[in-house]
């Protein structure tokens, strides 16, 4: 069965409730179990790889008892997004009131998903966060700025500062670790390759590359972390001092 083209707009959060299909609802099946085996599927083969067929194959199903609960494969999608963003680890703000510390673990859970999952962060940018976990998450960071002291008029852009450099730092983070695994070298060995090679044909790129390390060649993954943490810093930094001046006027 043949996925119907949808309006990007659409959202199967705002669609209207399903028409339930004729007979008796597939035995051993749940949207909730398909939605957990897309994700793991999604995790070992990626967004590109992964189709309803392969889905029912790894059910041991027909594609056609997929759509009992789902329409589409977009649909699927949409939930599994929804699923992983639930799997954050975040402590509710009323249980400890300080905003910094709910924007700083909402960042870094953010981008643990993303890591865990890459594929999330491209539908991130694809279907509309409308889901209960996204809601949520949404809602948390809103909360936390609204503890600030900042304007409101200018909550959105401070969120904006922050989530925005997570979901940008990810982006390029997950495109990074793709070439590396097509090297098949590890991540050091495959830097020190680069290295090498922007060295050899450019030097001056190679000496700003040097300035701009946060952290030893020998450890690319520690100097990923270090440069995340720090952008963070800058940008809770920015808050504050944006703060700082609001309450100065």
């Amino acid at each position: 069965m043949a996925d119907r083209p949808r309006d990007p707009a659409v959202s199967i959060w705002v669609k209207p409730p399903r028409t339930r299909r004729h007979g008796s609802a597939p035995s051993g099946l749940s949207r909730e179990r398909i939605v957990r085996a897309g994700v793991e599927l999604l995790d070992a083969q990626g967004i590109a790889a992964f189709s309803m067929r392969r889905l029912a194959t790894e059910l041991d199903v027909t594609p056609m008892s997929l759509y009992w609960y789902v329409d589409a494969k977009d649909d699927l999608l949409e939930l599994a997004l929804d699923d992983v963003l639930g799997r954050l680890d975040i402590t509710p703000l009323e249980d400890h009131g300080d905003w910094r510390r709910q924007l700083r673990t909402l960042a870094q859970e953010y981008r643990r998903c993303f890591q865990l999952h890459p594929w999330a962060a491209q539908l991130a940018g694809q279907f509309l966060p409308l889901g209960p976990n996204s809601l949520l998450f949404s809602n948390s960071a809103t909360g936390a700025i609204a503890r600030s002291g900042l304007p409101p008029e200018q909550y959105g852009a401070a969120l904006g500062l922050i989530f925005e450099y997570v979901y940008g730092f990810v982006l390029i983070e997950s495109q990074w670790l793709v070439r590396v695994r097509a090297s098949g070298l590890g991540e050091d060995a495959f830097y020190q390759v680069l290295y090498g090679v922007m060295r050899q044909a450019a030097p001056g790129l190679a000496d700003n590359a040097d300035l701009l390390a946060s952290q030893p060649r020998s450890d690319q993954a520690a100097a990923r972390d270090l440069r995340f943490t720090q952008g963070l810093d800058l940008a809770l930094a920015g808050i504050d001092a944006r703060i700082a001046t609001a309450g100065a006027h």
